[in-house]
């Protein structure tokens, strides 16, 4: 007899999902116990760490990951991430489990009140009426995560898995196609806004595809900001037309901006920003467009004109359309763009001295050295709030995964998206760059990444503190009421999830433990944390 499980085992290989992220649960143990030998099992220490790992999976294979959660304290705990995954624009799939469905009205032990728990965050909630229709909702979600770029998530009651499935008809297309072309008439009120512009500018977001957005760029000749708090880097950051991360208060963005008559933002809102601060986005007389394929994106954006299309698409056609006789067309970079560090180094400016013997290290000379040493394919994981700015400054972004991030801001990330990407592309070279709060949020994916030989490189950054939280509170004119956890031994935690680790507390140790490990990174099989204690910077402000 074919099982509603057999018939969504189908569904699963049919649509690339045959890793299975999760931490098991007596309302999952009819779906997992004995899977077919060509679906694998990831095992997560915390349901953060499963969507976490499944989030880097997705990012690193470009399509959607597969996650299985347990019923309310499972998708509860997993909600920060799978909120993350959401503004990260990150496709995936998610199986939470459900009491038994003969019971449901009479509310047993482990029922889940689970359509709302995770809020707005997901693309797409299902509860199939029937069992049958579960591997049809599971397709379905599968095109809900791929055209939203977002968590589906499907609950599925713990019987359903052993209902007979025979002559149902599966709810979703096998195949989707899904056209990015545009027509030339459509961009032409974009093109006559560019062709007239006598200084334009662009502001990259993760949805750009670099090598479109590229050529557009140096069609234009104009300086390309990245977006603040993006996901990933949009644009090649040692491109001489790269001019840096735009501010995130609107006084300076105002500044950075000034000049320019037109702004286009490509692949990121209009404009996301932290502190509030009163007036207008941009100087009034600047026309701003933007482009993107996320309706919520387009929708929210205080834009002059809009486009709810590829970003790639429209910059590749744009390149080609714009008239070389228009005043933007063929124009040198401004002179105003800053020099961009050259492949593999970092700029010296603004590098503190080299600490003296016993002085503490500081995360700008962490960066710095990792800069001069990285390899130019590595994938590096961003999470530590107080060094942002510096890893923006000293270690540029030369691919697409040159630079990841939360872009929702939360905690718990880098290091079981580190061990997903890790998975995802075993060729490269993964490092997170985490600070030791942000790394005690995702601690427990250190385990994952030995069991599965995830060879990835995390640099924590330890200083013992939320340094964005006392300095915040040192402006907010208050006296900080947590304290402090410097007795945190990162070190110590790694080793006892089976993940090796050394302490850095030196120069001359940071840099023997970078050179001994970077060469060989791409084919490292064993995790390795670097636990780097450093002092806050105190010229640091959030």
């Amino acid at each position: 007899m074919t099982t509603v499980r057999d018939a969504t085992f189908d569904v699963l290989r049919r649509y690339g999902l045959t890793t299975i992220f999760g931490n098991p649960g007596s309302t999952e143990v009819t779906l997992l116990t004995g899977l077919p030998d060509d679906l694998r099992f990831v095992l997560a220490l915390h349901e953060g760490s499963v969507v976490g790992m499944a989030t880097g999976w997705a990012i690193g294979h470009e399509a959607p990951a597969l996650a299985v959660l347990h019923t309310t304290a499972g998708l509860g705990n997993a909600v920060g991430a799978i909120a993350t995954a959401r503004v990260n624009r990150v496709p995936l799939v998610i199986l939470v489990g459900q009491q038994d469905r003969r019971h449901l009205a009479l509310e047993p032990f482990l029922t889940g009140h689970l359509s709302g728990l995770a809020g707005d965050y997901p693309v797409r909630v299902d509860q199939p009426v029937r069992a049958q229709d579960v591997p049809g909702a599971v397709a379905r979600a599968f095109h809900e995560a791929t055209t939203f770029r977002g968590p589906a998530l499907v609950v599925v009651p713990m019987d359903d898995w052993e209902a007979p499935f025979s002559g149902e008809t599966v709810a979703a297309p096998a195949r989707m196609v899904r056209p990015a072309g545009i027509r030339d008439d459509d961009l032409a009120p974009l093109v006559e806004l560019l062709s007239g512009a006598r200084s334009p500018a662009m502001v990259a977001g993760a949805g750009a595809g670099w090598d479109a957005l590229v050529a557009l760029a140096e069609r234009l000749g104009c300086p390309v900001f990245q977006e603040s708090f993006g996901g990933r880097a949009g644009f090649p950051q040692d491109h001489p037309q790269y001019a840096g991360v735009l501010p995130a208060d609107r006084v300076r963005l105002r500044e950075a901006l000034a000049g320019h008559d037109v702004v286009l933002a490509v692949g990121a809102p209009v404009f996301r920003q932290y502190p509030y601060v009163p007036g207008p986005l941009v100087a009034a007389g600047t026309s701003v467009a933007v482009i993107t394929d996320d309706p919520a994106e387009a929708h929210r954006s205080p834009a002059d004109l809009a486009y709810l299309a590829s970003p790639s698409a429209v910059c590749a056609r744009l390149a080609a359309l714009l008239p070389s006789s228009s005043p933007a067309a063929g124009r040198a970079p401004a002179p105003d763009i800053p020099e961009p560090p050259s492949a593999g180094r970092a700029p010296m400016a603004d590098v503190p001295e080299l600490p003296a013997a016993g002085r503490p290290l500081r995360a700008a000379h962490v960066l710095r050295e990792l800069a001069l040493r990285l390899p130019a394919d590595t994938v590096l994981v961003e999470e530590t709030p107080s060094s942002r700015p510096d890893l923006h400054r000293l270690v540029p972004a030369r691919t697409p995964l040159g630079f990841l991030s939360a872009a929702m801001g939360g905690l718990g990330f880098a290091v079981p998206a580190a061990v997903g990407l890790r998975m995802a592309l075993p060729d490269r070279p993964v490092v997170a760059v985490v600070g030791d709060g942000s790394a005690l949020y995702g601690v427990h994916a250190l385990w994952s990444a030995t069991h599965y030989r995830a060879g990835a490189l995390f640099v924590v950054l330890s200083n013992g503190r939320y340094a964005v939280m006392d300095r915040l509170a040192d402006k907010q004119g208050g006296k900080a009421p947590w304290p402090p956890f410097t007795e945190v031994d990162m070190g110590g935690l790694a080793r006892s999830l089976g993940c090796p680790a050394r302490r850095v507390d030196s120069y001359d140790e940071l840099t023997a433990a970078l050179d001994e490990v970077l060469p060989s990174l791409a084919a490292r099989e064993e995790p390795l944390l670097l636990d780097v204690t450093v002092t806050v910077d105190p010229d640091f402000q959030p």
